[in-house]
């Protein structure tokens, strides 16, 4: 199987929630497709801020908010902020039920409060939760992820009249949400764009229902074996879970 770029979720997929580190295996299968002339990039609902360390690796590019703030070495690569309309809407739809909410711009976090909801899915990136005397100001500045704990049918409510962002989840006491238009599939295909790669160049590794759109975005989709069920549908294949090295078996026998 020939590619020329290759995108990877974080959590649940190249670093397992427990061990919170790649595993020495992982790292070794990375560096070999950059030696093979591969282009490997981040596609993550994480902030950069919060990004782990990579034991050594440097990814090429990085998709950060599920694709909303896109950058490499360069720079900037493609950006897409939450209308501030729909930023206070949300504030103000999150206030009605109670639950507080953080602010991510490109280099701040910012939350209004805080929740054991909330508190537990910071420490997943190993981040804490700020709650920001300026909280106000930072709704007014470009906010690209807007992260609150809520459940399922919570979501309703949370989207109420808000015209132009959406909901991308990975976990079920929390959300993301992000552009209407956003998501880690058409950030995809603006980074292919911009490197003059196509569809059939690129493959994808995830395991969240976060990931089904990135999925989509390339020519061959790789579920893990822990991903959820939505995924594992629309998935072109699946490899062995994380906690398995999953990955690099996968590069090992269908990629180098």
């Amino acid at each position: 199987m020939k590619k020329k770029i290759a995108f990877f979720d974080i959590d649940g997929t190249l670093i397992d929630m427990e061990r919170k580190k790649m595993s020495d295996r992982m790292v070794a299968a990375l560096h070999r497709l950059q030696r093979q002339g591969m282009r490997i990039c981040i596609a993550t609902g994480r902030s950069p801020l919060t990004l782990p360390s990579f034991q050594g690796v440097e990814f090429d590019a990085y998709l950060t908010f599920n694709g909303s703030y896109c950058y490499d070495a360069s720079g900037v690569l493609y950006h897409h902020p939450i209308p501030e309309s729909d930023v206070q809407t949300i504030i103000a739809n999150a206030t009605r039920i109670h639950r507080p909410v953080a602010l991510a711009t490109a280099d701040r976090l910012a939350a209004n409060g805080k929740d054991p909801d909330l508190v537990d899915y910071f420490a997943i990136a190993k981040a804490r939760v700020e709650v920001a005397a300026d909280f106000d100001q930072v709704a007014e500045q470009e906010v690209y992820q807007i992260m609150m704990g809520c459940r399922k049918k919570d979501y309703d409510a949370v989207l109420q009249d808000v015209q132009h962002a959406k909901i991308a989840a990975w976990w079920d006491r929390a959300v993301d949400i992000i552009p209407a238009d956003g998501g880690k599939g058409n950030a995809i295909e603006r980074i292919l764009e911009r490197y003059g790669l196509s569809r059939e160049d690129a493959i994808a590794f995830g395991d969240g229902d976060n990931d089904i759109e990135m999925m989509e975005a390339v020519s061959v989709g790789v579920a893990m074996a822990n991903a959820s069920k939505r995924l594992k549908a629309v998935a072109d294949m699946c490899c062995p879970s994380v906690r398995e090295d999953g990955i690099s078996r996968f590069c090992e026998e269908h990629l180098f």
